[in-house]
């Protein structure tokens, strides 16, 4: 299916600031792992079978909770981690 790159920009403006970070981060993980080299964790993520198990009502709050969130910019600082985007 063929994306039109305008469609994404329209995507991409829509949203708040926050998610726009979020969107960000989630295309910066696509471009890493679309590399012909992926760390051998998303390999091992990949080969998972797909967890169709309902939230816990820990993981629900920790989900909601503005504590609970720290953006893909942050771990990598956090963990001295850095991505060079083509």
């Amino acid at each position: 299916m063929a994306i039109r790159k305008e469609d994404l920009y329209k995507m991409v403006e829509s949203l708040n600031d926050e998610d726009k970070k979020a969107a960000f981060d989630f295309m910066e993980f696509l471009i890493e792992r679309s590399k012909s080299k992926k760390p051998k964790s998303w390999q091992k993520i990949d080969e998972l079978e797909s967890d169709n198990d309902p939230l816990t009502k820990e993981e629900r709050e920790q989900l909601e909770s503005k504590e609970g969130y720290i953006s893909g910019e942050d771990a990598k600082r956090e963990f001295g981690l850095q991505v060079d985007l083509p």
